[in-house]
């Protein structure tokens, strides 16, 4: 289990498998979950301080991040230094982190052609459209599915992989942020549960594959 595969360890490729098919095959684990954070009325921690914070929180974080290492990179480029190990390889990471997973997959290919109705818009929240299962095409115009601000969270996955002391700790970090981000969407009535892990696996697995592209000494 402990066998790799584009630098991703097995297990992890199969809980990714059977929690898709979990999804797909008892849907209602998601209106569960969302029932959760629904008063019969409205979810009402939509529009909180704390709901407001992490989801406006994710944008700034992640241009902070990619404008810091650019200037950084160009720093070093110009005075001859390796501050942080920003050199081209980890600029191209960078850029590559942030616009496959979360652009080009979640955000382009998924959240604009599934048309999954996100839970406040459904009937069985309120709303007037039906509710769709993860992983179905639905004809009900919304972008539930899936989740572009955890897949931007866990973006920062990539800016954690490239730390040179306590990356650990700062894997940590950026879970828990990424967790907490998603949590954020459910409560809001934004996302389901499906959506936000599906996002968090797909950020996951094509950080780490693209670690190894890039990095192949490294990521060994």
């Amino acid at each position: 289990m402990n066998k790799k595969y584009l630098n991703v360890k097995l297990y992890f490729w199969l809980l990714f498998l059977v929690t898709s098919i979990i999804f797909v095959t008892f849907p209602q684990i998601d209106i569960t979950v969302a029932s959760l954070f629904y008063d019969g009325k409205s979810f009402p921690l939509n529009g909180s301080w704390i709901e407001n914070i992490l989801y406006h929180s994710v944008k700034p974080l992640i241009i902070i991040f990619a404008l810091s290492s650019i200037i950084i990179f160009i720093y070093n480029n110009i005075k001859k230094k390796n501050i942080l190990g920003i050199d081209s390889k980890a600029i191209i990471f960078i850029l590559l982190i942030l616009t496959i997973a979360p652009a080009l997959i979640v955000n382009t290919t998924l959240k604009e052609n599934w048309g999954r109705a996100r839970p406040a818009q459904t009937i069985n929240f309120g709303g007037d459209k039906e509710f769709t299962p993860a992983f179905i095409p639905s004809n009900q115009g919304g972008y539930s599915f899936s989740s572009g601000h955890t897949a931007a969270a866990f973006s920062l996955l990539g800016f954690a992989l490239l730390a040179k002391r306590r990356k650990k700790l700062f894997i940590s970090l950026v879970m828990i942020y990424g967790t907490l981000v998603s949590i954020a969407r459910m409560a809001s009535g934004g996302h389901f549960l499906s959506d936000v892990v599906t996002s968090f696996f797909i950020v996951f697995i094509s950080t780490y594959i693209i670690y190894k592209l890039i990095f192949k000494k490294e990521s060994t």
